[in-house]
């Protein structure tokens, strides 16, 4: 069977069209507005928390049935609706060349949503690639115990010092080596660096120490 290229799509900014008004459209559309997304859902009814996000800003709800011309300007389609409807969508947004997801029919879409586990900048995706969703869900959990909310700021820390790093490291090499070093620093002594917000001192302690051990994905590249 073909498989999933999987990637993470930058969509702060974007517009992205949700069809549907019901708890799985509620979940598609806390996920796009977590992404920085701006949502335009199209239903004739909603969920109270739906109607919650409409009401105070967050989403645009257009309070009506579905349409082609709601794909105007989408960079993203999700359709969470009736099968019916979901086809409908699904066929148009294939047509106008955007990416689009059925909730009910994975063949049908373009793309597969995973079960997200998010901890700050770091996000943990998991897709049995339709086999299980189940299954997706329970590593899913596992992940979000094993990687707990400390996360969010250990990533933040690392964010923080990478960019320091690159303006202040002009070797390629040295650059790679203080970064590798970086994960060794304990939870106590970055957590002091985040607050204080002063990584010189850090960075010039990185660069002193001997080569760590190569980091990567798993397959001889670097991931982000």
């Amino acid at each position: 069977m073909a498989g999933y290229y999987p990637i993470m799509l930058r969509l702060e900014g974007e517009t992205c069209l949700v069809v549907g008004g019901g708890p799985v459209a509620e979940r598609r559309t806390r996920g796009l507005l977590e992404a920085g997304a701006g949502v335009r859902l199209v239903a004739p009814s909603v969920t109270e928390g739906l109607r919650r996000l409409a009401e105070e800003g967050y989403i645009a709800w257009m309070r009506r049935e579905y349409r082609e011309e709601d794909l105007d300007g989408v960079r993203l389609c999700l359709a969470a609706a009736d099968r019916e409807t979901n086809r409908r969508v699904t066929g148009d947004a294939k047509r106008r060349g955007v990416p689009v997801n059925a909730a009910d029919d994975r063949e049908a879409g373009s793309f597969a949503v995973p079960a997200v586990v998010r901890r700050g900048r770091l996000v943990l995706a998991v897709t049995a690639s339709g086999a299980s969703p189940a299954l997706a869900g329970r590593i899913a959990r596992e992940l979000a115990e094993r990687y707990g909310e400390s996360w969010a700021d250990y990533t933040e820390w690392l964010h923080r010092l990478r960019e320091a790093v690159r303006a202040s490291v002009p070797d390629a090499r040295a650059r790679r080596r203080v970064l590798r070093a970086a994960l060794e620093v304990p939870e106590a002594e970055w957590r002091r660096d985040l607050a204080s917000g002063n990584l010189a001192a850090r960075i010039r302690e990185l660069a002193a120490r001997p080569d760590p051990p190569e980091a990567g994905d798993g397959n001889g590249t670097d991931g982000e």
